[in-house]
């Protein structure tokens, strides 16, 4: 049996493709059907991934509503992320997640590492001329 498949184009080739999944569901691993299957599932992935990505959780937020879940307060993190300074900080988005936190944090509220990876520097950086020997170059400062 050969497998003749084409791209999921519409919704409507999105939803007969998920029928026929259904009908493919006990199919044995190896037979013709269990690959047809198998190609089915990876061309609904790809439309899916295409049509409704899920963008990535904000680590900040991930963290308030880990937070939230497990009934802390900011200074339950301390531990993690070092002095309540440093951890309003973080929480404003002023100060970055550097790796060692991360690694407590996610450890510590049982969160994905790459959910708190994510994170773009928040901090605004300040380049200034310097002059060096070889000509100018702009070096980042942080404020």
């Amino acid at each position: 049996m050969e497998i003749k498949v084409r791209p999921i184009h519409t919704e409507e080739d999105y939803e007969t493709v998920l029928s026929e999944i259904d009908e493919l569901m006990d199919a044995a691993p190896g037979t013709p059907e269990g690959d047809r299957f198998d190609v089915l599932v990876t061309l609904v992935e790809a439309y899916e991934a295409r049509h409704w990505a899920i963008e990535a959780p904000d680590p900040i937020e991930a963290i308030r509503v880990r937070m939230e879940q497990k009934n802390l307060r900011p200074r339950d993190l301390e531990p993690m992320i070092g002095s309540r300074g440093r951890v309003s900080e973080v929480l404003s988005r002023k100060r970055s997640l550097t790796l060692p936190m991360i690694r407590r944090l996610a450890k510590g509220l049982d969160l994905r590492a790459d959910v708190l990876i994510q994170q773009e520097v928040p901090i605004a950086r300040r380049y200034r001329k310097t002059s060096a020997k070889r000509g100018a170059s702009t070096t980042p400062t942080d404020s």
